[in-house]
């Protein structure tokens, strides 16, 4: 079963689920896979018939459904391409300590880099220098795509600050605007910049400006505008910057969806804070520290000490003192939850039974033991 298979299958479960708005996210993404007018039209039809009859929509859903699968099939899934090498990268300033790398990366389609560390550790730094606004001191950026020159790469590969500039007017009519600039022009423009607002949640808000928007809809704005543009590769710093937890899910389960298209795959290098949230949606994890690339892929380096993040309310001698009988190596404090070191000989059910064995209380645990988590400590 191929790549394309496996999503369908998923889609047609969120029909048998009733989970129409996962649903309908589906639907725009397999109607975008088309680039067919024809089917551009009915799935915005769709949308509109959902805004007035929320409750009579399953068979119109199983029907378009059904359409999309029999044109999508015959489609070709071509082979993932490599999309970005990075080669001992490093940039220094002339008057700061500070300097990045070496690092050295590489990305293809489909696949998601997360970019992890502290502040000031050279996270923008490197999204920066991969798409071309700082020149690197020492080191080869590889872009495997064709573009014509510098601006024509800029229209293939999208940087996303974690402040974006403010415009005029409403949403709606600014991503008309950024379809228009790509050629695209009359009803597919209407079209597909409705297929592209619903797709990332805005369709409430598209006469709205930018005033009228919340940071996190802002961010959606981005990524309605960069999806119009159809690029290859996507930097994006702070993505989840200012969102509450909700949305900080949806907005990674999107870029899941969307860089693993199974006809329009794209690249994404994001940054950020979130830690656990990164490691769970990316293929690889980057983990910055003092500008040192520490580690590529987390599987790849493996320690060989069983690490437990946890927190519980009796105090660190008694903590101490329990976790000894299985040989606990250190136990340290950290913003306070508690990092508990084994050897690889203990596992994770025997710190478990400590505390059932100690009737101690455990309000959260978590193996980081493979998770770049470890490097900050």
């Amino acid at each position: 079963m191929n790549i394309f298979e496996t999503q369908y299958q998923e889609t047609r479960r969120l029909l048998e689920y009733e989970n129409f708005p996962a649903l309908t996210k589906r639907i725009i993404d397999l109607t975008l896979d088309t680039e067919d007018i024809g089917f551009y039209r009915e799935t915005v039809a769709l949308l509109d018939c959902l805004d007035i009859k929320p409750t009579e929509i399953r068979e119109k859903f199983d029907a378009i459904l059904t359409k999309l699968y029999d044109f999508l099939s015959k489609k070709e899934i071509r082979e993932k391409q490599k999309l970005l090498e990075v080669n001992q990268l490093v940039k220094t300033y002339a008057h700061s300590h500070f300097s990045l790398g070496p690092v050295s990366a590489e990305l293809y389609e489909g696949e998601i880099v997360g970019l992890v560390g502290e502040n000031g550790n050279g996270k923008t730094t490197l999204l920066r220098s991969l798409c071309g606004e700082l020149e690197a001191t020492s080191g080869k950026i590889e872009y495997h795509f064709d573009y014509e020159d510098a601006y024509d790469l800029r229209t293939k590969l999208i940087y996303i600050p974690q402040r974006t500039k403010d415009w005029r007017g409403s949403l709606l009519a600014n991503l008309q605007f950024t379809a228009a600039s790509y050629d695209i022009f009359g009803e597919e423009n209407e079209l597909l910049t409705q297929l592209v607002i619903a797709r990332m949640g805005l369709r409430e808000y598209r006469r709205l400006n930018w005033s009228g928007l919340s940071s996190g809809y802002k961010m959606r704005f981005e990524l309605a505008r960069m999806l119009l543009r159809k690029p290859k590769l996507l930097l994006i710093d702070e993505p989840l910057a200012n969102l509450d937890i909700l949305a900080q899910q949806t907005v990674l389960d999107d870029f899941v969806d969307i860089a693993k298209s199974p006809f329009r795959p794209l690249g994404i290098v994001l940054s950020s804070q979130q830690l656990y949230e990164v490691e769970k949606t990316s293929d690889k994890v980057i983990f910055l520290k003092k500008g040192q690339q520490k580690n590529h892929r987390v599987e790849e380096e493996q320690t060989s000490k069983l690490i437990i993040e946890f927190e519980c309310n009796a105090p660190q001698e008694q903590l101490q003192s329990a976790l000894s009988v299985i040989g606990l190596e250190k136990l340290q404090l950290s913003g306070g939850t508690f990092i508990a070191i084994f050897p690889d000989t203990v596992t994770q059910d025997d710190f478990l039974r400590i505390f059932l064995e100690n009737r101690l209380t455990l309000v959260y645990f978590r193996n980081i033991s493979n998770s770049t988590r470890r490097f900050f400590l």
